[in-house]
């Protein structure tokens, strides 16, 4: 196949389960005893770590004949520097596209399922060997794209952070986290067990969960049958986040009314941290990839400016 591009083609790839026990373990023995030990298949390790790394290297030889290829792990796409003209595939689970979207400006993404059988993959529509034909497409303009609307937590020390999903605004542990809200022209200091902020893409996570959990309790305590949640999903491309506060605390000094809403260029929200240790705000499920939101530091949480594009 011809060499199409001299752009990079950047290949993101992540730790197996497998990898990740090995490297605890020191042994793929010591690893296989240990899961054993406490009765689970390491068979099935084994098994998802030869297809990964099937569908890696297929996905290598592919990419090598188009363009100039360069691979990077999961733990190094925070600090890696994408070019304008990049196309950037990830082999893995949902989770790695979301992880890796927020981190590009534009830059097209292709999202390869590398085990069908075990991953359903909503954002996961190809394989690696429709990635020869595919490019090629991607290269021609033919290929249609989906655009994502990502959130943005902007702190007034000139910190900011994206998310594809959600933004989790709160304590790191599972402590009440204390802050003042401004949303809209409604304002008030809470205790809560932190916020979430969700994107289009992520409202069937993260969100949902907790709107599930919430219609749950509401309809149960009035003595009815609960069935299933009258909810919604906005487009990826809505532009528009959601934001719900987790188990609210309404007492002498904070209040519970500012709990769940839309926020827009029209009803921005502002949020003050009272914490003054272990204050956080993290995105898409990411703990490690943090922002420090102690006493004092202000958030301002709104639309970003920039999309996350998926090849469809």
């Amino acid at each position: 196949m011809q060499r199409l591009t001299e752009n990079k083609l950047v290949l993101i790839k992540r730790k197996t389960r497998l990898e990740e026990l090995v490297a605890r373990f020191n042994t793929v023995g010591q690893a296989r005893f240990y899961v054993e030990h406490l009765g689970s298949d390491f068979d099935d390790y084994v098994e998802e770590d030869a297809r990964y790394k099937a569908a890696i290297q297929k996905a290598e030889e592919a990419l090598q004949s188009l363009g100039r290829l360069q691979l990077v792990d999961r733990e190094h796409v925070p600090n890696f520097i994408f070019g304008k003209q990049d196309i950037v595939v990830a082999v893995g689970q949902d989770g790695l596209v979301a992880n890796t979207l927020k981190y590009l400006d534009g830059q097209p993404l292709i999202g390869v399922n590398p085990d069908p059988q075990r991953w359903d993959g909503v954002l996961l529509p190809f394989s690696a060997a429709d990635l020869g034909l595919l490019l090629q497409d991607v290269f021609a303009g033919r290929r249609p794209m989906k655009e994502v609307t990502m959130a943005r937590a902007s702190l007034n020390d000139g910190q900011v952070l994206y998310a594809v999903n959600d933004l989790f605004i709160g304590q790191r542990s599972h402590v009440s986290s204390r802050y003042h809200i401004r949303y809209g022209e409604q304002s008030e200091t809470q205790s809560s067990s932190g916020i979430i902020v969700s994107t289009g893409l992520g409202s069937t996570g993260w969100l949902k969960s907790i709107l599930a959990g919430a219609y749950g309790v509401a309809t149960a305590s009035n003595g009815q049958a609960v069935d299933s949640i009258p909810f919604h999903p906005p487009a990826w491309d809505a532009n528009f986040l959601q934001f719900t506060v987790r188990e609210p605390y309404p007492s002498h000094s904070t209040a519970a009314t500012v709990v769940f809403g839309r926020i827009s260029e029209e009803r921005a929200m502002r949020i003050t941290s009272q914490m003054p240790e272990n204050g956080v705000i993290f995105s898409d499920g990411v703990e490690s990839d943090y922002l420090e939101f102690c006493s004092g530091v202000e958030a301002a949480i709104s639309v970003a400016e920039k999309k996350g594009y998926l090849v469809t």
